[in-house]
């Protein structure tokens, strides 16, 4: 056996090292073995933080007990949580030297070779030098033990790394106090053992997968319901009060019952699902938060912890969750609907977002969902959304759609203000001008489309022919129903627009398409959180159009 196959074979993530110090130059040593590292179109994008300092470690530590609390809660069972306690998974504050691997994302701000099919190959790169710096360790007697329990957003922010800066995670390095038997520390306790043979198989044959044509433009079709309108607007008319005067819920009743073609119509299984999917354009600093907030609160959403679990929970609406295209593997046993498409789309800035076969994909996926909710005998569906970098998105879809220009489509988002709303301006005007292709629904959709978005749009056109309530969201939300509309313009009679956000472009947006939304709270946080907080109102519109008294029915005379 080779010297190399001798510490491929012994290298293990350190746990234990001793209180030796580490020479500068096997720090040395080892970065250069990570620079040598291959990296994508020769991006030379891994970058390194060096910590020495007993404060700087303690904050990594303190922010490793609060994720590791939470990964402790997650365990499986009672003995499981306690075997899991047991376990030492960290050597923060006891490893000589801490290092920060991590990469670039800026270099995507230019054409990169390589990573026009995957973002993440940039990632990747980083991954490959950690290995190389692993090895020289090793190879040196010395160890590296990963870190990877943090809340990502938090280390980052402690530390003050660049908004670009994506880290792998904090590595311990030092002398290792033990070579656990020569197996990985996992294994040696039993937690799990590891295969003895890497799990290879050939494939020799493609899997066929049609996906269907992307829909077609429908004509305005206009059908006669003259004498059920009648008795509809009668039984409103006759219930005792004013004629008008419920207002809206007079309006409401109106509509749910022709959606649902009964003078008694029902609100049955309401559920409100929320689409989330990650940006290519997020790499260019679109957005006050990192990418991987969209992962974060998918896991919130899972948790129960967010804004729209509270507010379903409260009015007994189900909800479920979608991953479009989240830059993350979730585990296969979450509870979430795996339609995910790509781990993000590209950056529309240089080049299409997606293929059009992954836009045909989308329609399809959301399709499915819906036809799936339908069959559970919901006809109601509000729609929410979770992506960092979608309103740039949604606001590129709706100048394009709408023929306004992007300056009045552009607004703050998650709260980048002044001259980096500025920037986002200019940012997507450029990409809109470096657009080249037709002036055509399907083309600019794979150009400039994001996963959920599109997801959405195929949902409520799918809503609409399974005669269900469609609720609409923020500002995301009615830019997935602008490009319904553009494909079946009747999807506009099954629609509750039910709040306008504080987004500057959602009263423009909802201006153009002659909707009246029913709240105005200054909202702008999306998961559907308008549709939740607005349902009450649609269930106070059926109840008084079925359980009010008539005129006839009270003994009560009309005047």
């Amino acid at each position: 056996m080779s010297h190399l196959d001798d510490i491929l074979k012994s290298r293990r993530d350190t746990r234990h090292f001793t209180t030796d110090k580490v020479p500068d130059e096997v720090i040395q040593k080892a970065l250069q073995a990570g620079h040598w590292a291959p990296s994508v179109g020769l991006t030379d994008a891994t970058r390194y933080y060096i910590i020495k300092s007993e404060e700087v470690k303690k904050a990594v530590k303190d922010l490793f007990l609060d994720y590791n609390k939470k990964a402790e809660e997650l365990t499986d069972n009672p003995e499981q949580k306690e075997r899991y306690k047991s376990l030492k998974l960290e050597a923060i504050e006891e490893a000589p030297i801490g290092l920060i691997i991590a990469y670039d994302r800026s270099v995507l701000n230019q054409f990169t070779i390589g990573t026009v099919g995957s973002n993440e190959a940039v990632k990747f790169s980083s991954v490959c030098a950690a290995q190389n710096i692993w090895l020289s360790l090793t190879e040196q007697g010395y160890g590296m033990g990963w870190v990877s329990i943090l809340n990502y957003y938090q280390f980052k922010k402690i530390l003050d790394l660049p908004e670009n800066i994506e880290p792998l995670g904090y590595f311990c390095i030092g002398k290792p106090a033990t070579n656990y038997d020569n197996q990985p520390m996992l294994q040696q306790l039993n937690w799990k053992q590891k295969s003895e043979t890497p799990d290879c198989k050939e494939i020799k044959n493609i899997s066929e997968n049609p996906i269907s044509d992307f829909p077609k433009k429908s004509q305005n079709r206009e059908i006669t319901k003259s004498d059920f309108n009648t008795l509809l607007q009668e039984k409103i008319d006759s219930k005792t009060k004013p004629i008008g005067a419920l207002g809206t819920l007079e309006t409401l009743a109106f509509q749910i019952a022709t959606i649902f073609e009964t003078l008694n119509p029902k609100i049955i299984n309401p559920n409100i699902v929320v689409f989330a999917a990650d940006h290519g354009i997020a790499n260019h600093g679109v957005s006050a938060y990192p990418q991987d907030v969209t992962r974060q609160m998918v896991g919130n959403f899972l948790d129960g912890g967010a804004a729209i679990n509270v507010f379903c929970k409260q009015n007994n609406i189900e909800l479920s969750i979608v991953d479009a295209g989240v830059n993350y593997d979730f585990p296969t046993n979450a509870k979430l609907i795996n339609a995910k498409i790509a781990k993000g789309t590209q950056s529309f800035l240089h080049i299409p977002a997606m293929s059009e076969t992954e836009l045909q994909l989308c329609f399809e996926k959301g399709k499915l969902i819906v036809e799936e909710i339908a069959k559970t005998g919901s006809n109601c569906i509000g729609f929410g959304e979770m992506g960092i970098g979608n309103t740039s998105t949604a606001s590129v879809l709706m100048s394009l759609f709408t023929g306004l220009p992007i300056e009045e489509c552009v607004g703050k988002g998650t709260g980048v203000e002044n001259n980096k709303l500025l920037e986002k301006q200019n940012l997507l005007k450029k990409a809109i001008e470096n657009y080249s292709g037709p002036a055509e629904l399907k083309e600019q959709l794979a150009y400039f489309g994001g996963f959920e978005i599109i997801q959405m749009a195929s949902g409520m056109l799918t809503a609409f022919e399974n005669k269900m309530i469609i609720l609409i969201d923020g500002f995301i939300c009615s830019v997935a129903f602008l490009i319904a509309s553009k494909i079946n313009p009747d999807i506009i009679k099954n629609t509750v627009f039910c709040h306008c956000s504080a987004e500057q472009a959602h009263q423009k947006l909802l201006d153009y398409l002659h909707a009246k939304p029913i709240l105005n709270l200054d909202l702008r946080l999306g998961e559907g959180t308008g549709c939740a907080i607005a349902f009450p109102i649609l269930k106070s519109a059926e109840v008084f159009l079925n359980d009010m008294a008539s005129f006839e029915s009270a003994g009560i005379s009309r005047k």
